[in-house]
């Protein structure tokens, strides 16, 4: 049933500042009864309360004092919104204390922000938040240090981390049932520091500081429009420890992290995902975990891409028809590569020739058919383990009951309705509205793609116009690389363009996906991913593709040669386009991730820099700062999607073409090492600390992954098949001779007729064609040899990964065991009190028994 949210009056609104009994009509979202009804719920609790209130939240905004004489209108707006807003969290039962710093020009306001208990009951309640019931031992393995115990080899990648969090049964909290939870009697600890910033965060997201209906609420919307400069929950003390203080038990948590995971020495350690997701939440902890699986999964695929690759060393000094083209003299006289260039000899390509034969040789086939396996067992094994930590975090359900709808969503949507799941009146938007925006956001995503596509025409014609300039020189070395310098300045001009789009649409996407409406957070980053990706995939792959696939198929031939915009289309060149393609992915693969591991550790270095020598003087000089004042000089932490855009995109590159670059597995897990403990310090030491967010997977990123996994077996298929070598040379073994003499004249065409009688001199080039410049029988029976390797090969790589799938299970075994004994206990519990109930009556006394993760003793 669905009912239209009244809008009319600004004291009208979702969150209700004003009179405890307005809430009582809808109590979604509402902070009104936050103090008063917390109260009543939890006045009969015997619990301990500390004198020094922590602070679990800060604002920052910073004030010109050279302009106070004369203020403009829009600062004085912006002063009427921050006091509204600062006003309706006192309403909303929150404790504000506020701490200056200033110069002559400058002044920081700081304003710390502190849930009373109260406070913090009441949204523990109204945001079903999981608190634990009973405490278990850690219950954290890993397959390798197993493995190795089993053995019996010493483990150099084990190490002790002190504080282990324990595991617990957990439930949503109840504050009629505090009794019943872990650690009731001590109001100090009981919301651990996560649980009180993520309950302060929605607090901020939902608190209005105007007319909702305009969207004037919400911490992020007077972040964007200036009125903070900031807002973050505080950190847990300093990173570093001076070496007095070196005692397990005087390490607080982010120190613990910091000695035992964000260091550079810790390269060759387990990290200690565990106290990641305490400190962290979730969210954080599942992008390490899959990082971390990934770059161990890249092991093995390093080693036997390495492996493959030194044997196309070997095979350039013993391969005969390149041993041929390199001693060929004069006996091969090609045709000119422009209308204006001049013939040339092939063997003045014999080092193009070798680097080829490093790429494209058997063992490349053997190496797709690996990868390609390789993938599929990353991510059926990588199902195990996120089911794994899932059930250890206890967020297996998180996102089908637990999950809430955006507080920018609860504010904008026009009416309500009933949750089918929880039964909870939610706010609600209309799905057909929502496919109508997500069609026009597609219409943008689609012109974007046109913008990458015009850019790519425009690099192949750079590509051509270069290779005639460069062919032209009268040095004979240009003249004979012309091909190759013009392929490699076209593909780091082919980047920079990458880099640029990219920035510009990920704000485009950004705007689209809020106009859409998505309910939960998780549904909204998972629309923003999608969309980002797609044109991602076009602007980072459109390159490589067309290398791949289409360079070097439309050429013609002498005298009839194809043109595109009146310059004739590029030709492969003498050792192939795979060796091309090879070049090119190397440039954009390991280019970006040198550029971006550069940005990661100067940037932030260089802006913490500039802030410190911004408001070093505000400090104040030989002294030390106040925790927020230390932790406002940090950077904003800015979310986990660029991290796994590089790690997927990444991982495309490592599996999409693979057949063409065996050394892109060994690239990745060199640069992974580095990006792990990377991104550990920035999340450690140079971020300003995130508010811990619940997850229960990688969200949309796993599909995403499966899919670029079944593309790179018909990738690696028509590589194979149509840029390789390896099928001609199997059909000329068959036909010929085994030792391959006379492959190279066997590939090569004689130039019609009339195009030697106007030139008075005969050329050859790389063709399957007769005299006359037709398509000869050797090229149709050949076409007809790779349309069949590409379908077994498909087809031979798909069957035996759906093999694979069915044979290794989603979940453990182990973890359906434990889940299917706490269910039993649930039940078990569940009727027990029941039994109680209807014995004594005593209803207010049981148990919170609702969830199956209980797992109550009897």
């Amino acid at each position: 049933m669905l009912r239209r949210q009244a809008g009319e009056e600004d004291s009208i609104v979702l969150i209700d500042m004003a009179s405890p009994e307005a809430g009582n009509g809808c109590s979604y979202g509402s902070t009104a009864q936050a103090s008063e009804a917390g109260k009543q719920q939890v006045a009969s609790s015997r619990v301990v309360s500390s004198a020094k209130p922590p602070i679990d939240f800060v604002l920052v905004w910073e004030e010109d004092l050279r302009n106070q004489e004369n203020p403009m209108r829009d600062k004085n707006t912006q002063e009427v919104w921050r006091e509204t807003f600062l006003e309706n969290l006192r309403v909303a039962g929150l404790k504000i204390d506020q701490h200056d710093v200033q110069d002559e020009a400058t002044a920081v306001h700081y304003v710390l922000l502190n849930a009373p208990w109260a406070v913090l009951c009441y949204y523990a309640e109204d945001l079903r938040l999981k608190l634990p019931l009973q405490e278990l031992p850690n219950q954290a393995s890993n397959w390798s240090a197993t493995l190795l115990e089993w053995l019996g080899i010493p483990n150099i990648l084990l190490e002790h981390v002190p504080d282990t969090p324990p595991e617990y049964y957990s439930c949503q909290f109840k504050a009629s049932k505090l009794q019943w939870f872990l650690g009731s009697d001590n109001r100090d600890t009981f919301f651990t520091s996560t649980k009180r910033h993520q309950i302060l965060f929605e607090i901020l997201a939902k608190t209005p500081y105007g007319h909702e209906k305009k969207g004037l609420f919400g911490i992020d919307q007077l972040l964007a429009e200036g009125v903070f400069s900031a807002a973050f929950p505080l950190h847990d003390g300093p990173f570093s420890v001076v070496p007095e203080s070196l005692q397990v038990l005087g390490l607080t948590q982010r120190q613990v992290l910091f000695q035992h995971w964000a260091r550079w020495g810790k390269w060759n350690k387990y990290q200690p995902l565990d106290h990641v997701r305490r400190y962290f939440g979730e969210k954080v902890a599942l992008y390490f975990a899959w990082l971390g699986f990934y770059t161990g999964w890249l092991l093995p695929a390093a080693v036997m891409g390495t492996v493959v690759f030194l044997v196309g060393c070997f095979l350039v000094f013993s391969d005969i028809p390149t041993q041929e083209l390199c001693h060929s003299s004069d006996s091969f006289n090609m045709c000119p590569l422009c209308p204006d260039c001049s013939f040339w000899l092939l063997s003045s390509a014999c080092t193009l020739a070798q680097a080829g034969r490093l790429f494209d040789h058997g063992g490349t086939v053997f190496f797709s058919l690996f990868m390609a396996l390789w993938a599929v067992l990353l991510l059926e094994y990588w199902k195990r383990k996120n089911a794994t930590l899932a059930y250890r975090w206890d967020c297996s359900d998180y996102e089908d009951i637990e999950e809430r709808p955006r507080p920018q969503f609860a504010a904008m949507a026009p009416m309500t309705a009933l949750n089918p799941i929880t039964g909870a009146d939610e706010p609600y938007f209309p799905e057909k509205n929502r496919v109508r925006r997500m069609l026009a956001g597609s219409v943008v995503l689609l012109m974007m793609v046109a913008v990458v596509i015009m850019c790519l025409v425009s690099v192949i014609l750079y590509r051509a116009v270069m290779a005639i300039i460069v062919s032209k020189s009268n040095n004979a070395f240009l003249s004979a690389w012309a091909s190759r310098i013009a392929s490699l300045t076209g593909s780091v001009v082919n980047l920079v363009v990458i880099l640029i789009l990219s920035k510009a649409y990920v704000v485009l996407a950004q705007v689209l996906t809020r106009w859409e409406m998505h309910r939960t957070q998780t549904a909204f980053e998972d629309a923003f991913t999608l969309k980002v990706f797609i044109f991602q995939f076009v602007n980072f792959y459109a390159s490589p593709v067309y290398i791949a696939f289409f360079k070097g198929r439309f050429v013609g031939y002498p005298g009839n040669y194809h043109t595109l915009f009146g310059v004739r289309n590029e030709e492969c060149p003498a050792g192939g386009c795979l060796s091309e393609l090879a070049q090119e992915l190397l440039v954009i693969m390991v280019g970006k991730q040198i550029i971006n591991n550069v940005q990661e550790v100067l940037v932030p270095k260089l802006k913490g820099c500039w802030q410190k020598f911004s408001r070093g003087k505000k400090a104040g000089s030989g002294t030390h700062p106040a925790p927020w004042e230390a932790d406002y000089e940090l950077l904003p932490c800015e979310g986990l999607f660029h991290e796994y855009l590089e790690m997927v995109l990444q991982f495309g590159f490592v599996t999409i073409f693979v057949a063409a670059c065996p050394l892109a597995p060994l690239f990745a897990l060199l640069n992974n090492w580095v990006e792990i403990r990377l991104d550990a310090r920035k999340f450690v030491c140079e971020y300003r600390r995130p508010v811990a967010e619940r997850a229960q997977d990688i969200g949309i990123w796993f599909h995403i992954l499966a899919g670029l996994t079944h593309l790179a077996v018909i990738s690696n298929a028509f590589l194979l098949a149509f840029s390789s070598d390896f099928l001609p040379r199997v059909y000329y073994s068959w036909t010929h001779g085994p030792d391959l003499r006379g492959f190279l004249n066997f590939t090569l065409a004689r130039a019609p007729p009339t195009f030697t009688s106007a030139h008075n001199r005969t050329c050859r080039y790389r063709a399957f064609r007769d005299d006359d410049g037709h398509y000869s029988p050797t090229y149709w029976t050949l076409l007809a040899i790779r349309l069949a390797f590409v379908i077994v090969f498909e087809h031979v790589v798909f069957s035996i990964g759906r093999f694979l799938d069915l044979l290794v299970p989603d979940i453990p075994e182990s973890v359906e065991i434990k889940v299917k004994r706490e269910y039993y206990l649930a039940k078990q519990a569940l009727a027990e009190n029941e039994a109680l109930l209807g014995a004594t009556g005593a209803k207010d006394d049981q148990p919170p028994s609702s969830e199956p993760s209980l797992g109550l003793p009897a």
